[in-house]
């Protein structure tokens, strides 16, 4: 086991001297963030090996959440063909929910104890992925990839986004959007081969989804290595519950959790209404990986231009965006219009969840403290997974179509986006700076 901090050298010249200075940005950094721990290094082999371990996790994780819309599809014809389409979609929106509401506890955790969760963490995920292809019933579906496959993820995922807050500060967002972007790749892989698998091959369910589990323990692996933290672990409380307290914090937490009321509208149902548009299956789950495709570019383009024009600004453009995307969802009728919707709209709901975990990172003051502000805020969020995904379908099975769909999530977005505009009404440099 590594210890809590690799890298920490102490810069401070004796005292307690208060040092702030302002960025471009119009972010305040403090001595702790200065002179305690000394500059972030944005780049180099080390940094930028804990990014690519990050990418790692984020491809073995949300790449395989991102990849529901292949479950959801097969189980309406498979094992859960007697179910209705809002209760198939409970299991990935329980999934959402556990990996970000878990975030209020491996932030804090490895902000107080380093990257050896990342270890565990990834043999629980492995369990859950082998014990979901033997999955026959709707409760084991549940527990397997609803509980804890969610519960391994979060375990993950939060750890890996606080490492490379962690070496980065002024290339923070471009690191975070590389970082995120394995998700993005992954969910082109993993859709693609899933779906083939399932419905070109004799292979049967449990065996393409455990040979899935076997791809990705090399990745695993290899983060497990390079996941590290910079900083020394803090020893105050375990959560920081005075972070509610200011205003900016909690309007960028009710915007994000807006956005994933609406955002996962097509990750969860393009495959299945590209088939109710004509699209052969296996095509329509292709969708899904050129969804994930364009996202790729969605989280890295607007992850350098936050570092230049403001994290929380394009948090902004993201939700604001992409609810002007889904707005139009029920308009691709044709193969070719279903293509060019699925690259706009991975593009747009590409910037959120990596917006979101910049613009979280703004109100943090201690960097020791990001873990466990990125980890509360996600937590508070993410009951909107346990709401957006089943209403979804609830209005399928009982208008028969996507309509309210679309309107009902894109309007999720655009008041989180709008909630977003507010945040920045409340700090020094208005809705007009550059935050």
């Amino acid at each position: 086991m590594s210890a809590p901090s690799t890298e920490w050298k102490a810069t401070s010249k004796g005292g307690n001297e208060a040092s702030a200075s302002t960025t471009e940005l119009g972010e305040h950094k403090t001595s702790a963030d200065s002179l305690d721990f000394g500059e972030a290094p944005d780049g180099g082999f080390r940094a930028w090996f804990v990014a690519m371990g990050a990418a790692c996790i984020f491809f073995s994780c949300l790449g395989f959440a991102n990849a529901f819309g292949v479950f959801q599809e097969y189980y309406v014809t498979h094992q859960l063909q007697d179910r209705p389409t809002g209760d198939i979609a409970w299991i990935g929106s329980l999934s959402t929910f556990v990996q970000f509401v878990v975030g209020a506890v491996s932030g804090p955790l490895f902000d107080r104890f380093g990257a050896w969760i990342v270890r565990p963490a990834a043999i629980l995920y492995l369990f859950s992925i082998m014990m979901t292809s033997l999955c026959r019933q709707y409760w084991q579906f549940m527990l397997a990839q609803g509980v804890l496959t969610g519960l391994a993820m979060g375990l993950l995922q939060f750890p890996a986004m606080v490492a490379v807050t962690q070496y980065f500060d002024k290339k923070r967002g471009a690191a975070l959007g590389v970082a995120i972007s394995g998700s993005s790749i992954g969910g082109v892989v993993i859709p693609i081969a899933l779906s083939k698998m399932l419905n070109s091959t004799s292979l049967g369910f449990g065996w393409s989804v455990r040979i899935i589990g076997f791809t990705i323990t090399p990745l695993l692996a290899l983060s497990s290595v390079a996941i590290t933290s910079r900083l020394p672990p803090r020893t105050t409380d375990f959560f920081i519950l005075a972070a509610f307290k200011e205003l900016r914090y909690q309007l960028i937490i009710v915007s994000l959790f807006f956005m994933f009321t609406g955002m996962f509208t097509p990750l969860f149902f393009i495959p299945t209404y590209a088939v109710t548009q004509g699209v052969h299956v296996t095509l329509a789950s292709y969708m899904l990986a050129i969804l994930n495709a364009a996202s790729t570019f969605g989280r890295i383009i607007p992850g350098v231009l936050a570092d230049k024009f403001g994290r929380i600004n394009m948090f902004a453009v993201a939700g604001l965006s992409t609810g002007v995307v889904i707005f139009c969802m029920n308009k691709a009728h044709t193969t070719a219009g279903l293509v060019v919707y699925s690259v706009v709209i991975g593009f747009s709901s590409g910037m959120i969840i990596s917006g979101a975990s910049a613009a979280l990172t703004v109100c943090v003051k201690d960097p020791r403290n990001n873990g466990t502000y990125m980890g509360m805020g996600m937590a508070m969020a993410s009951f909107a997974a346990l709401i957006g995904p089943p209403a979804n379908g609830a209005l399928v099975d009982r208008y028969g179509g996507f309509w309210e769909v679309s309107v009902f999530s894109g309007a999720m977005c655009l008041i989180g986006g709008c909630t977003t505009l507010a945040s920045k009404a409340v700090t020094p440099q208005g809705i007009l700076g550059r935050i």
